[in-house]
C-alpha cells in the first residue's frame, strides 16, 4: 500500500492561491493549512480588542488590524493570520498588494482548544524571531485570562498573566493600557 505525500508549495504559489481563495489558509514549510471558523466568544473577544485598540491608537503612529491582515515571518516562510496585529511606524509589506505585513509590533491570538498548544509553542517561537515584535498576547475565551509576553532589551521574553476583570494589560510598545473588562465585554463563558 502506498501513502500519499502532501503536496509542497512555494510561498509564491501559496500567495497566488490565497489571494483568490474563498477561505483563509496559513502556510508553513511548504504546506498549506486551512483555517477553521471561530466561536462566538472568540469573535467577540477579537472584536473587543480591535475596537479598544482602534480607539486607544487614534492619532498615534500605530495601526490595528483584525484577522484579515496576513503576517509573514521571513526567516521561516511562515504566513499566518493573527487575530489582531498592530504595527507602529511605517508598515512594511511583502509587495504592492499590501496584504502581508512584515513588521508587526503587537500580535494578539485568542486561544481555542484546537490552536492553544500551537499558539503557545511553535507559532510563538516563529513570531519571536520577528525583530519588530514587542508584545505577544494570548487571550483565553473560556475564562478571564490574558497572558502577555514582552520582549526585553536582552531579547528574552517576560511573561505576565492577568485573570481578574479589573486587571490592566500595559502595552508599553503602544503607550496604552487594555482593560480585561473591555476585552471580555459581552462574552458569555460556557461551562462544559
Amino acid at each position: 500500500m502506498s501513502s500519499l505525500r502532501k503536496p509542497r508549495f512555494t510561498s509564491e504559489q501559496y500567495l497566488e492561491m490565497e489571494r483568490s481563495a474563498p477561505y483563509k489558509s496559513e502556510y508553513l514549510h511548504g504546506e498549506i493549512f486551512a483555517m477553521a471558523g471561530a466561536s462566538r466568544a472568540h469573535n467577540r473577544i477579537s472584536t473587543n480588542v480591535a475596537a479598544a485598540l482602534t480607539v486607544l491608537l487614534r492619532g498615534e503612529p500605530c495601526e490595528a488590524f483584525s484577522n484579515d491582515m496576513r503576517v509573514q515571518v521571513n526567516e521561516s516562510g511562515m504566513y499566518t493570520y493573527p487575530d489582531i496585529v498592530v504595527v507602529c511606524g511605517e508598515p512594511q509589506f511583502r509587495d504592492e498588494a499590501e496584504d502581508t505585513l512584515l513588521n508587526p509590533t503587537v500580535i494578539v491570538e485568542v486561544l481555542s482548544r484546537s490552536t492553544e498548544a500551537y499558539d503557545r509553542g511553535e507559532k510563538f517561537a516563529w513570531y519571536s524571531r520577528l525583530d519588530s515584535l514587542c508584545d505577544y498576547l494570548l487571550i483565553a475565551q473560556d475564562r478571564y485570562r490574558a497572558e502577555q509576553f514582552v520582549r526585553q532589551p536582552d531579547h528574552q521574553w517576560l511573561a505576565t498573566e492577568a485573570t481578574a476583570p479589573d486587571a490592566v494589560l500595559h502595552l508599553s510598545s503602544l503607550g496604552c493600557d487594555l482593560l480585561l473588562s473591555e476585552v471580555y465585554d459581552k462574552v458569555v463563558f460556557r461551562r462544559e
